[in-house]
């Protein structure tokens, strides 16, 4: 029986001549289990949206949606509210009420439950989710993971038919998101509720699903079950089938005749069927990264805490970032990741131990809407140059590069929050680029992101790396530290536990590592990529970069110093010019002390209209030396040098010297 049938559906946002969403056709059966998946900004959310008409966005639809046979637009919103529950992507941005049982009986009072009915379902659903223990906890003290599974909870106490989940692990680490898919398939299992998903991150997903639909450009592409869609998105070349679950990708690499695999325990039965047929390679890590170059930021012993009498968020924290080294950290939430970032960045202040930074700063939050502050996408990295000399032709052609970089040139105009995740995700870390920072602290930068952006994304990182810079992740993506990080950490309890090369990390560890490792490590313990379970197989991989052995090489080379921008002879000349003037003003009319030669009851004496003219003489000259030899400095983001290096520059200490004789001086002539 249908549940939803989708007919003809189109919808342009206002001022956009493009469809979000183009001539759509679905149908969703009861009781499955159904993901939309596809490329950031192709139109999965706006789906979702038109799905319960009080989340559906302004803007012009055509088409018709039918829910149990009947018009969504005739469906009341009572009826709705009843029948449809939805969760979003941000477990905080759905929770209205302070306590955790407030939150599970707030659905039911707005609808108007008695309280007994009230009590009995709320108790029902907390058994059922299994959070007795947590019960009576304010909101404020539960992690992410229990934090979206109360969103899960409060709607499903009322009861609903369907539910609809937009990227609802985005923000989790790997272990609670895959708890709460299982709590997913559970409901779908057991209740018989109607699932839609979208999600990126396809891994565990996909095996759950009865129906996939990949949509691109606001089209839907292709249907059916994982498998199907699997072979048909292989079978066009799309660039969705690199989001595909590892045993599909790796099946899909390899000559074999066997059936497609979509879980790692089929696929770690299909490897194992294989072997048996063919000889598997032994993996060897062509290129072992050792950290060189200078160090760009360093702590010691860092401590941190939100309040005097409160636990520790940060404990003993031992981080040492080089030149051109992708460090990435990974662990689960509520650890304390996030506030080490915006410690490390000079957002928080520790209270005990050392940060040594050694140049700009650039931290990418985890909320990219924090850093938007214009009406327009144009508009607001436009504004990172704000407060400096640069020209506007110059500016518009560094916002065009880095704009088509991150692939959002074609959203210049819209309004950064009418951006999907993936969309406002790539447009923040736009105008961190736009900085130009030294240093990049990234806070969950693969969040949102499809896989195909994904490589676009490393590549970027890759460059940066090439010349440089430093980058520090903090990261839920495992198979994306796996495959392009230089070093991986395991953080826990406010502090790193252990680190290592991603090759000796994740083959160490059972639950945090990679799905081709768990696949695979019965066979091939040192892969955990699927290119390295591909190569150990005999297929085709593509070349990696090079990046880290240039980068290596040009170290080796000796640096040649920049050499200081110089006066041009012209300014000079103004400047010494002026600054004679200047004193020569000064001295002419350090000898008036009487202020009755200048001042009668009578008003102004005619010397003193003299004396104004002189002293707008003076100031003139002073500014003129001024604008001559001063230079316009770098914008100031978070820099601090190392103490090692620390000294003043020479225009510093003549500052400093011209106050201690200017002061002295000034007060000497005003009192004889």
């Amino acid at each position: 029986m249908e549940k939803y049938a989708i007919r003809n559906l189109s919808f342009t946002y206002p001022e956009q001549s493009g469809k979000a969403i183009d001539n759509v056709n679905l149908t969703f059966e009861k009781g499955g289990f159904i993901i939309i998946c596809g490329p950031s900004g192709c139109g999965k959310s706006t789906l979702l949206r038109q799905l319960k008409t009080v989340l559906a966005p302004h803007g012009h639809r055509t088409g018709e949606i039918l829910f149990d046979g009947i018009s969504l637009d005739r469906l009341d919103i009572r009826k709705q509210s009843f029948e449809i529950g939805f969760v979003s992507q941000s477990p905080d941005n759905q929770i209205v009420t302070d306590k955790v049982w407030h939150e599970l009986a707030f659905g039911l009072e707005s609808l108007g439950f008695d309280t007994p009915s009230i009590r009995q379902r709320v108790a029902e659903m907390a058994s059922f989710f299994g959070i007795q223990e947590w019960f009576h906890k304010s909101v404020a003290e539960l992690s992410g993971g229990q934090k979206q599974l109360l969103n899960l909870a409060s709607v499903m106490v009322i009861q609903p038919s369907v539910i609809i989940l937009d990227e609802p692990t985005s923000q989790l680490d790997p272990i609670t998101a895959s708890e709460f898919l299982a709590v997913l398939a559970k409901i779908n299992r057991e209740l018989g509720v109607t699932v839609i998903l979208t999600e990126h991150r396809l891994e565990e997903a996909l095996p759950l699903a009865s129906e996939v639909a990949v949509m691109d450009k606001g089209r839907v592409i292709c249907t059916g079950t994982p498998q199907e869609t699997g072979i048909k998105l292989k079978e066009c070349g799309h660039s969705m089938f690199l989001a595909m679950p590892s045993a599909m990708r790796i099946w899909s690499a390899v000559e074999s005749d066997e059936k497609c695999p979509v879980t790692v325990c089929e696929g770690s039965a299909f490897l194992s069927r294989f072997a048996e047929k063919n000889n598997l390679s032994v993996i060897q890590e062509n290129y072992i990264y050792e950290p060189s170059g200078k160090i760009m930021l360093e702590t010691e012993d860092v401590w941190f805490r939100y309040e005097k009498n409160s636990p520790d968020i940060v404990k003993r924290l031992e981080i040492c970032l080089h030149e051109g080294e992708f460090f990435a950290i990974l662990g689960g939430n509520g650890t304390g990741k996030t506030t080490s970032l915006k410690v490390l960045a000079g957002l928080k202040r520790h209270y005990r131990g050392e940060i040594h930074r050694n140049g700009k700063i650039g931290f990418l939050p985890q909320n990219p809407q924090t850093l938007f502050l214009k009406k327009t996408v144009y508009e607001d990295l436009c504004e990172v140059f704000s407060g400096t000399k640069a020209k506007k032709p110059d500016i518009e052609k560094a916002v065009m590069h880095t704009a088509k970089i991150c692939r959002i040139d074609s959203l210049l105009e819209r309004h950064p929050y009418d951006l999907s995740g993936g969309e406002q995700q790539r447009t923040a870390l736009a105008k961190i680029l736009l900085c130009e920072p030294e240093i990049l602290l990234l806070d969950e930068p693969t969040k949102g992101l499809d896989a195909e952006f994904k490589e676009v994304f490393a590549e970027i990182l890759n460059e940066l790396l090439s010349v440089g810079k430093a980058v520090l992740m903090v990261s839920h993506d495992i198979e994306f530290c796996a495959e392009y990080a230089d070093r991986c950490a395991m953080f826990f309890d406010g502090e790193i536990t252990a680190q290592g090369s991603p090759h000796e990390f994740f083959s160490e560890n059972n639950f945090y590592t990679t799905s081709a490792n768990r696949m695979s490590r019965h066979l091939i313990p040192e892969a955990i990529t699927v290119s390295d379970v591909v190569s150990a197989c005999g297929g085709e991989v593509k070349p990696k970069c090079e990046r880290k052995k240039e980068f290596i090489s040009r170290i080796e080379k000796s640096a040649v110093p920049k050499k200081t921008e110089k006066l041009p002879l012209w300014r000079k000349i103004i400047g010494t010019l002026s600054g004679i003037t200047a004193l020569a003003i000064f001295l002419y009319t350090a000898g008036i002390t009487d202020l009755t030669k200048l001042i009668t009851v009578d008003g102004l004496t005619e010397l003193a209209g003299g004396q104004i003219k002189i002293y707008i003489e003076l100031i003139v000259s002073l500014f003129i030396m001024a604008v001559s030899f001063g230079r316009r400095s770098e914008i100031p983001i978070q820099i601090q040098t190392s103490v090692n290096e620390r000294k003043l520059s020479r225009r510093t200490i003549s500052a400093v010297i011209m106050a201690i004789i200017a002061v002295p001086l000034t007060l000497f002539i005003s009192i004889y």
